[in-house]
């Protein structure tokens, strides 16, 4: 997407961390062990969210949002251990209360995160008091996730802004510039800068257990989770489950992009199945916010 010519010093703070976080990964890579870059090797997920991949009306004021995602390789450690950056060694020093206990497999993750919210009205100039506001939020988020056979948790620390500073508007008009579609016009109304925070927890159980070591043809398997969330972004309670059916299943925890350790990014036990796979997953979340 086109860059803003001002862009503020948040916004280059919090995309120079993650860069920085890449970089040091790539240098920091070939000190890891053979074994544990041929089994379960680094992975940089990106994914996008838009209301025009849906029906109308159907974002309810999320109009847009992506993500930018960093997976460790499996690790031994969260603190000495050469395949994750320096950087994160030395904060994970200084976190320990976040860290699981000893678990069979354990990996972190990195993201960095814009989300762009708008009312349903977006040719009005004035402040619409009965909807959603206009605003924009950028967050940077590391998490530890720590597996025990087929039950996995993950915590998960979002650090951000919310506001101006986040460059929603900026973002949503180069966008619908390049696009030929009408711009929003009541952006003056978003909401003022503000930090934001958000502490996440939950936990996975896999049915069957043994259903990731049997990848080789058909499979299905059944996950359920159960957590929350505290922070002034948000706060809840939420827990649910999903279910799986397909060719060579990923021995993970689940496909869905908007909770913890859902893309994907959970640490394997046998490194990935080689050639195609695919499956299909029904997937749902009962969340009780504060």
């Amino acid at each position: 997407m086109p860059a803003h010519p001002k862009r503020t010093a948040a916004a280059r703070t919090l995309s120079g961390l993650l860069a920085s976080t890449l970089c040091v990964a790539a240098h920091a890579a070939p000190t890891c062990g053979p074994d544990a870059m041929r089994e379960h090797p680094p992975q940089v997920n990106f994914r996008v969210d838009n209301d025009l991949f849906g029906g109308k009306d159907q974002d309810q004021g999320y109009t847009n949002g992506a993500q930018l995602t960093l997976v460790s390789p499996n690790l031994v450690d969260y603190t000495d251990d050469p395949c994750l950056p320096r950087m994160a060694r030395w904060v994970n020093q200084h976190l320990e209360s976040l860290h699981p206990g000893e678990f069979e497999q354990q990996n972190m993750i990195f993201s960095l995160a814009q989300g762009i919210f708008t009312p349903t009205d977006f040719t009005r100039k004035d402040l619409i008091e009965d909807d959603r506001p206009y605003a924009g939020v950028l967050i940077a988020s590391f998490g530890y996730n720590a597996r025990r056979g087929d039950r996995l948790q993950t915590t998960q620390l979002s650090l951000g802004v919310v506001g101006p500073w986040a460059q929603g508007e900026q973002v949503q008009n180069a966008v619908h510039e390049l696009l030929g579609d009408e711009k929003f016009q009541g952006w003056d109304n978003q909401l003022h800068n503000e930090p934001v925070f958000m502490l996440t927890h939950e936990r996975m159980r896999r049915w069957p257990g043994d259903a990731g070591m049997n990848a080789g043809g058909w499979g299905w398997d059944a996950i359920s989770h159960y957590g929350g969330a505290v922070g002034n972004l948000a706060t809840h309670l939420n827990g649910g489950a999903e279910v799986r059916f397909g060719w060579k299943l990923p021995d993970d925890f689940g496909s869905t992009p908007l909770r913890p350790a859902g893309e994907n990014t959970a640490p394997t036990r046998g490194g990935k199945p080689g050639g195609w796979s695919w499956h299909l997953f029904g997937t749902s979340d009962v969340a009780w916010v504060i």
